[in-house]
């Protein structure tokens, strides 16, 4: 079964708008898209008076060579967001295929389904002795009842840790040929779990996204990438914007992908990592923390015996850390990013540790 056949019927021979840059006609002048003759006096590179590609295609072949994967199962996205937004447009049809999320995790999944008017249903995590697990039966009956689309954040956000390979496995071949599986991995680059792009090859119907917000240290520049069966691809770059891409985000992903970048990357992580697990050991021994998870990401989730005074005590110190209070089962929970080193001894102090 393709990926294709889960895909909305009305968009499946869709081709999208025909962009001036999509044209298979070369010429040394172009003057098939309305631009500016001249680039404007504040454009340092001289090139932004033309549009940019809709797919850069050195950046993509360098992401595609990143995450080992061929060229043609590979979009280019504005971030991750824009991934999620387009599998819930393509796949479910407004008020009749659902999308299944496993609480807590990421809002944006949500988001976009009630904007594509797609039903919602949660298969909540289980949190039992420190350590989150997946409800695959809950999953399955979602789909039963009608889940065209699956999200899995992986490592979690909030909750930091990486679903099991083997359980992302198990869990496609359950749904296959019932709903696509979506992995989010924006933050697989902190963890020793292992991506779930390995399993593209057995499994068409999975979809992997990432992102060069956090590990790349790129978040304004706004590049992910959406990773799955070439045919779905190919559907899922028509049904997006005409010129999606900015030219100088893509120049600087472009950068940030060199060898010595990719380099420094890694090291970036590592350094992240030796500190998430060092203020983790030093969260846990304060007065008033009642837990801090294990984590595979580049921040924490916390319950505090009083939630609110340790948010004031830490907005107070001028540190301001994500509340997911509103968030189901995380009703004494904070979640705090790994800062600098002086970032992280300001929010050891906040918190009452010995100076």
């Amino acid at each position: 079964m393709s990926a294709l056949d889960l895909v909305r019927p009305d968009l499946r021979d869709f081709g999208g708008y025909a962009s001036a840059r999509r044209t298979l006609a070369h010429g040394a002048i172009w003057l098939n898209a309305n631009e500016s003759p001249t680039a404007s006096p504040v454009d340092a590179s001289g090139g932004l008076h033309r549009y940019p590609e809709p797919q850069p295609a050195a950046l993509r072949a360098a992401l595609a060579a990143l995450y080992g994967v061929p060229v043609e199962a590979l979009m280019v996205t504005r971030g991750s967001d824009e991934g999620i937004d387009l599998l819930v447009r393509a796949l479910c049809r407004a008020g009749i295929d659902g999308v299944a999320i496993a609480t807590p995790c990421f809002g944006m999944y949500a988001v976009s389904a009630r904007i594509q008017g797609a039903p919602l249903m949660d298969a909540p995590l289980r949190d039992a002795d420190g350590a989150w697990t997946l409800d695959a039966d809950a999953i399955d009956r979602a789909v039963e009842a009608g889940v065209r689309l699956v999200f899995l954040c992986s490592p979690g956000n909030p909750t930091g840790q990486a679903v099991p390979l083997a359980t992302i496995a198990s869990l496609a071949e359950r749904l296959r040929g019932r709903a696509v599986l979506v992995v989010d991995e924006a933050y697989a680059e902190f963890s020793a779990a292992g991506s779930a792009l390995s399993l593209l090859p057995a499994h068409p119907e999975l979809v992997v996204l990432r992102t060069l917000s956090k590990a790349h240290a790129l978040a304004g520049a706004r590049i992910g990438a959406l990773v799955g069966a070439p045919e779905l691809v190919t559907l899922l770059r028509n049904l997006s914007a005409p010129y999606p891409i900015a030219a100088p985000s893509a120049a600087l992903a472009l950068a940030a992908l060199a060898p010595a970048q990719r380099a420094a990357t890694r090291t970036r992580c590592a350094a992240i990592v030796l500190a998430r697990d060092r203020l983790a050991t030093m969260l846990a021994v304060l007065p008033g923390v009642r837990f801090v998870y294990p984590s595979d990401a580049n921040f924490l989730l916390v319950r505090f015996d009083d939630a609110q005074s340790a948010f004031d005590a830490l907005l107070g110190a001028g540190v301001v850390v994500r509340d997911m209070r509103a968030m189901r089962g995380l009703g004494d929970a904070l979640r705090i990013t790994i800062g600098s080193a002086d970032e992280n001894a300001a929010v050891l102090a906040a918190l009452g540790a010995p100076a």
